[in-house]
């Protein structure tokens, strides 16, 4: 992917005396009180600020928060409390402007500014051009680094990148572009994804766009249910979706005739209730009770799957292959954990729950890229060019 490095940018000195501004995700969790429960997205917006800060540029930056409603200013859509968040961690005050799109304000070189919730600005969610136009108008130089955004054409992710002097992407978006290059355009081979969750109905579209292009398609969760049923396999009450069994099979196909596999658990972890205290009860796939719910894939299914790991060049995870949360049904995820942490390959990983099983079996260290952003991340996997990849990518040429 072709794109400008703000990175370049600063290091070639042109972003001295500019005006920089920066799309960032600060869209964190509050309590009630409006207190900020989270910090991991402002501590990751930090980076790209303070590189404009060094070259001496003068910073404007800007994110969405919640859910407000287009030109209705509420107290609780108020980015006031990241502000003051973000002034601790970078120990300095960081003023918030309002009501800032005709550019009524001024920002200093070697000075930030954080431009209040961009939701509010009417024409930001459908990205209307006057707004474009307006936006363009403020900098010199736009700078994105908002993945979690990527997958929206808004004004302040796409717009303002059309509008703007120079656009370009900020480093945590271009180690994203950067880590979605490595996996999915120019992979080393084998190339092994895993696809886990609870229905194939909404990662359908991720299976059917791998299928044309990965080695090997490790499925998990009630994705596995569905197609242990499309393999001949009784599940039980099981969680699955018998409608979906054609587009199981086609998976199945689909990578069949490329040579490529989706393999199937030969064994799996069963109990009678969807309980953490439930007794588990190991048994091969072809012995599942009419009673019984598979909530995990067996040792000797693991211990294969984390065999194919090791020898992959690349790894895509996106999501855990049983119930990890409980105890006795968290065996398969740990083993798959640790295999591509053990793994020499080039492993990317993206989701919540597979952040939550990366933070549980303590592996972040381990995973060659662990991305930031659910949807866009979601979106990729299926095959989809992001709007903040094409803009930018066209902005370069």
């Amino acid at each position: 992917m072709q794109f400008i490095r703000f990175s370049d940018l600063c290091a070639q000195g042109k972003a001295k005396g500019q005006r920089v501004f920066i799309r960032a995700d600060l869209n964190v969790p509050q309590d009630d009180a409006g207190h900020i429960t989270e910090d991991t997205r402002i501590r990751a917006s930090i980076p790209a600020i303070q590189m404009a800060l060094d070259a001496g540029a003068a910073v404007m930056v800007t994110s969405h928060l919640g859910r407000p409603t287009e030109g209705e200013f509420k107290p609780e859509d108020s980015l006031t409390p990241v502000a003051a968040r973000m002034g601790q961690l970078m120990n300095r005050n960081i003023r918030v402007v309002a009501n800032w799109v005709d550019g009524d304000f001024s920002v200093a070189p070697g000075e930030v500014v954080l431009l209040e919730n961009c939701r509010l600005n009417v024409g930001e969610k459908k990205n209307k051009p006057e707004l474009a136009a307006k936006l363009g108008k403020l900098c010199d130089i736009f700078v994105h680094d908002a993945f979690g955004t990527a997958h929206r054409a808004e004004g302040t992710t796409y717009g303002i990148a059309e509008t703007a002097p120079i656009a370009c992407a900020g480093p945590l978006l271009a180690a994203e572009m950067d880590a979605i290059g490595k996996a999915l355009a120019a992979p080393k081979r084998p190339l092994v994804a895993i696809v886990a969750g609870s229905k194939v109905s909404t990662k359908l579209t991720i299976l059917q766009s791998l299928a044309k292009n990965v080695d090997g398609l490790i499925v998990g969760g009630g994705i596995a249910n569905t197609f242990m049923l499309a393999a001949g396999l009784k599940i039980g009450k099981s969680l699955a979706e018998p409608d979906l069994l054609g587009e199981a099979t086609a998976v199945i196909a689909a990578m069949k005739a490329r040579g490529a596999e989706v393999p199937i658990p030969e064994d799996v972890v069963c109990a009678k209730a969807f309980a953490a205290d439930a007794e588990a009860t190991v048994k091969a796939a072809t012995e599942v009770a009419d009673d019984d719910l598979i909530l995990d894939i067996g040792p000797k299914t693991a211990a294969k799957l984390a065999e194919k790991l090791k020898q992959a060049g690349t790894i895509v995870w996106n999501g855990p292959v049983g119930v990890f949360e409980f105890a006795a049904f968290e065996n398969g995820t740990k083993v798959i954990a640790q295999a591509i942490a053990e793994s020499s390959a080039f492993s990317i990983a993206g989701g919540g729950d597979t952040l939550a099983a990366i933070a549980k079996y303590g592996i972040e260290k381990d995973v060659g890229y662990i991305s930031t952003g659910g949807g866009a991340f979601l979106e990729v996997l299926e095959g989809k060019t992001l709007p903040a990849f094409e803009v930018l990518a066209r902005r370069a040429a």
